[in-house]
């Protein structure tokens, strides 16, 4: 069994700083913070959303790579439905993966895509066990 340690350090006001396995390092703040601005770093919920798309993104490329049916471009958009009462948590998430290029492989795309979100990203199953989860494709055509 793998196990991972990360070290949260709050460094002032309402933010934190957060190492991970590797040793890289982000901040995060509270939305609630005025003076922040929302520029200072990232709010941990808005961080989840990015690594479910880390997550499924990174499994997606690799699948393709393998697959011989890279694309010019690939960006996921997630949008997340927060509950209304504390503590709030996204109970409702739609994944959009958007995929552009002259010479798209919609088969291979959708193959990859399911594997990712059916049996690689553990950040999608952990998901499922809380929210509502919906994805999509978008094939773009230059």
């Amino acid at each position: 069994m793998t196990t991972n340690t990360v070290t949260t350090i709050w460094t002032e006001k309402e933010r934190f700083e957060s190492n991970n396995p590797s040793g890289n390092k982000l901040t995060m703040f509270s939305a609630a913070d005025k003076e922040n601005n929302n520029t200072f770093g990232f709010g941990p919920k808005a961080l989840m959303l990015s690594s479910l798309a880390g997550c499924s993104g990174l499994d997606v490329v690799s699948l393709l790579k393998k697959m011989r049916a890279e694309t010019e471009e690939f960006k996921i958009e997630i949008t997340a439905e927060l509950t209304n009462e504390h503590p709030k948590f996204y109970n409702k998430v739609t994944v959009d993966y958007h995929f552009t290029g002259n010479n798209l492989h919609a088969e291979k795309i959708q193959k990859a895509v399911n594997l990712s979100v059916t049996k690689y990203c553990g950040v999608m199953e952990m998901f499922r066990r809380f929210a509502e989860v919906k994805t999509e494709i978008f094939l773009h055509h230059n």
